[in-house]
């Protein structure tokens, strides 16, 4: 071929042909100069039918898409940027990606080794950028093809965990010298060589009695993962304790106040708690997994499993749950509805909506083919209060690997390209503006259908339900921990072809949450949190 004439396009081809072969079909890139033939690789596949290829001009923005779209569909997802001050860009993605098993591949385009440490323009030391925080990286040239694509495969098998059962971030350096155009324009690339597959041994599942005490804990993880926990717990006729991202907030075993309940008598019953996912919500779920008086089962995790409190005992595979006495779950479910009917009156006794209450409409309007997005801070803490779904839930997500408010509007675009579904993202006004740029996607960009459900109390509500917002320390927290801002989001989502949507009532919200997700429009919840403190602490003291 023609472009085998300029080794940097070959090495980028093979590549690109590698990642495909391995099972990639989705990679975001941004523009610049050092990545030009990862970019015209990629563009090829595109053209080939291989792949699908997202442009974003923010780097930070492109990573925390690509984050999306492998949340959506499970599979590795490629982002590719230019060298220097681009790749520290895509490092709070990786984070996240690391601490919430995402399957993330970093391809960052590099100078040759030589140019590093001399001054050279746009070059830095950009192998070991990201430390501990990926699963595997590796530092190619372009000078031999094969090389290449073995590197390639070994970084995939570390991405997706197939041996390990722990999904992460990998990082692929690349260095390419001039030229960094083809010679011509690259033909299609419309095959790639024959893939090739991993495995690893499936364990038989681990019988246990289901004693009462016994319960399923479910944090944040995938759907699979949220559905083997919802089947765990039905099997064995145990509480099913879920936070809202565990995707186990359904059926007939699912406890919607639990956090609410942990405090009290039956949570100091408990004997045993079966964990899956990651869990890190809430304090009383964080005392319950430090207490010496709880037998910590982690069940799955592959080779990182939880264990804030030092008390996990056993990690398995898999467990079957032999069922246990019906009673200890009757006492939960019945503490649950008497709790729910007294928080639905709280809530309803009050002017206007409340987070809680925001959190509770958006939720039981969602049915089981959509997908749910909640956003760090007080959203997603306020959608644990729910009501839960007795026969089918949405899938539901959030960035609770670090539990940050960046880069969550690019995770919604992402999640809403990767299902091709509509998603509602629901989340707070200072973590929609915190990414703002993850608006800003070109006319001729795949166009994501995404309903952001901003609660606007243009602050931070968060800190004053926490040791921040007592009392006898107002006078510094407006200003350190609230951070009220004056920014018109109607304007702002304007700026950027946003359809602004406002809502003044519940029957208004109603109405639009009933609608069809059509593109990428804004739904601005004014609320108030004056007295949010208030209202944390009522609805603590309702158990």
């Amino acid at each position: 071929m023609a472009e085998q004439q300029v080794p940097s396009v070959s090495a980028a081809l093979a590549v690109v042909e590698e990642l495909v072969a391995g099972g990639v079909v989705e990679a975001v890139v941004s523009p610049g100069s050092r990545s030009a033939p990862l970019a015209y690789a990629l563009e090829a596949a595109e053209r080939g039918g291989l792949l699908r290829l997202h442009v974003r001009i923010d780097e930070r923005s492109a990573a925390w898409t690509a984050l999306g779209l492998a949340r959506a569909t499970g599979r590795a997802v490629v982002v590719v940027t230019t060298s220097g001050t681009a790749v520290a860009n895509l490092h709070p993605a990786v984070l996240e990606a690391d601490a919430a098993h995402v399957p993330l591949v970093v391809v960052s385009a590099d100078r040759p080794a030589a140019l590093v440490d001399t001054g050279a323009n746009q070059t830095t030391r950009q192998v070991g950028m990201f430390a501990e925080a990926v699963r595997s990286s590796a530092r190619m040239d372009a000078a031999s093809p094969d090389a290449l694509r073995a590197a390639v495969r070994r970084l995939l098998v570390a991405a997706t965990g197939v041996r390990t059962g722990t999904p992460g971030p990998v990082h692929l350096n690349l260095e390419l010298a001039d030229p960094l155009v083809p010679a011509q324009p690259l033909a299609a690339v419309e095959r790639v060589p024959a893939g090739w597959q991993v495995s690893r041994p499936e364990h038989p599942p681990a019988p246990l009695p289901a004693d009462a005490g016994t319960v399923v804990l479910v944090g944040d993880a995938d759907p699979a993962t949220g559905a083997a926990a919802r089947a765990l717990a039905e099997r064995g006729r145990v509480p099913l304790l879920s936070e809202p991202s565990g995707n186990a907030r359904v059926g007939e075993c699912a406890v919607a106040g639990y956090r609410l309940l942990l405090p009290g008598p039956l949570g100091q019953r408990i004997t045993r708690v079966l964990c899956l996912g990651h869990p890190t919500l809430s304090r009383p779920v964080s005392r319950l997994l430090a207490r010496h008086d709880v037998e910590v089962v982690v069940v799955g995790g592959g080779d990182r499993w939880p264990d804030p409190g030092h008390r996990v005992s056993r990690v398995l595979g898999a467990v079957e749950l032999e069922p246990g006495p019906e009673g200890w779950l009757q006492e939960w479910l019945t503490a649950d509805r008497e709790l729910g009917a007294r928080l639905a009156a709280e809530l309803a006794a009050r002017d206007g909506l409340t987070g809680p209450g925001l959190a509770a409409e958006v939720a039981t309007s969602l049915r089981a083919d959509d997908v749910w997005l909640l956003g760090s801070s007080s959203t997603v803490r306020d959608a644990d209060l729910a009501p839960v779904w007795r026969s089918t839930g949405p899938q539901v997500h959030a960035n609770r690997g670090l539990a940050g408010i960046d880069g969550t509007v690019s995770t919604a675009v992402g999640l809403a390209l990767g299902t091709g579904r509509g998603v509602t993202a629901l989340l707070g006004d200072l973590t929609w503006l915190h990414d703002a740029n993850g608006l800003l996607i070109g006319p001729g960009e795949p166009r994501p259908d995404v309903r952001f459900v901003v609660a606007n109390d243009r602050g931070g509500a968060i800190f004053a339900t926490l040791e921040q917002g007592r009392d006898e320390l107002a006078g510094s927290f407006e200003r350190l921990f609230a951070t009220p801002h004056r920014v018109d989001l109607a304007a702002l989502a304007a700026a950027h072809g946003v359809v602004h949507r406002p809502v003044g009532s519940v029957a208004e919200l109603r109405e639009l949450l009933s609608r069809r997700i059509r593109g990428l429009e804004l739904v601005e919840v004014r609320l108030d949190r004056s007295g949010r403190r208030e209202l944390d602490e009522r609805i603590r003291a309702l158990a």
